[in-house]
């Protein structure tokens, strides 16, 4: 059995190529410093697996949709699934869209999230890919490609947004993070590492996260009418309010909040006797 992955060069791709190395395949790789063709990657393929920029996914899916087989399995590997998803249904190939909720860094996949939009494929391929990254440690959720996209608004768009805002900000009030380290709390370091990680990475995956998801300019819109009402009960001293909407967040939590308690605690103390 083999694999093709094109743009396999690039980290992620070259993290998927020793899994798939790992369950006994071949794996080719085609990209921009490889000798073979992309031609002979996807035709020479039992798997072909996308894994490029977001911007550039959907037309590389084109370019080689018409040459892929009914035998043959086609993937990719983006944070957005449904324009990619779409883009291989349009071939003759098993379309299997995957969104690895890690990045190309981590250690292994033990308790890492993969989120497989099984499009078009039968139960054997699907339990196939899956026992594959379940044996790597890995855990598997099932998605449509627009409920991917939805909740992705707020899992990726909400979360990144919120936190490059925080670094405006701070860029803004002249407070930066070596100004404000002598008054740092253990809570303010971990948004602190949270905002200096985003920003150790690349910017155009992050643009194209936000940019191109088009679920994500309603999420933001939510967003700016809750920081605009939050900051009238502060900025209006009301109390009252202020403690109205705490609640009703802490009650929409739910048990959610104890094992952030428990999350969070655990960081700080890792933190603190590092």
């Amino acid at each position: 059995m083999q694999i093709g992955i094109i743009g396999g060069r690039g980290r992620m791709g070259s993290l998927f190529g020793e899994i798939f190395s790992r369950a006994g395949y071949s794996v080719l790789v085609a990209g921009r410093e490889t000798d073979l063709e992309e031609s002979e990657v996807v035709t020479g393929s039992d798997i072909v697996m996308v894994s490029v920029p977001i911007r550039a996914t959907r037309a590389v899916i084109e370019r080689v949709a018409p040459v892929l087989r009914e035998d043959q399995l086609v993937c990719d590997l983006t944070s957005l699934k449904s324009g990619p998803v779409e883009a291989m249904l349009a071939s003759r190939a098993e379309v299997i869209g995957l969104h690895p909720m890690f990045g190309p860094t981590v250690p292994s996949l033990f308790r890492q999230t993969i989120i497989m939009c099984p499009e078009r494929c039968r139960q054997e391929t699907r339990d196939m890919m899956v026992n594959i990254f379940e044996r790597e440690g890995a855990r598997v959720t099932f998605s449509t490609p627009l409920e991917h996209d939805r909740i992705m608004a707020v899992v990726q768009g909400l979360t990144h947004f919120v936190t490059l805002s925080m670094a405006e900000t701070m860029r803004r009030a002249g407070m930066s993070p070596d100004r404000t380290g002598d008054f740092t709390s253990p809570v303010y370091q971990l948004e602190l590492g949270l905002v200096g990680r985003l920003l150790s990475q690349d910017p155009e995956l992050y643009a194209d996260m936000l940019c191109m998801n088009p679920f994500v300019p309603e999420v933001l819109g939510l967003c700016n009418d809750a920081v605009k009402e939050l900051s009238a009960r502060v900025t209006e001293c009301d109390t009252e309010g202020f403690i109205r909407m705490f609640r009703q967040n802490a009650e929409d939590f739910g048990e959610c909040r104890e094992r952030s308690l428990d999350l969070t605690e655990f960081l700080i103390r890792a933190m603190v006797t590092r």
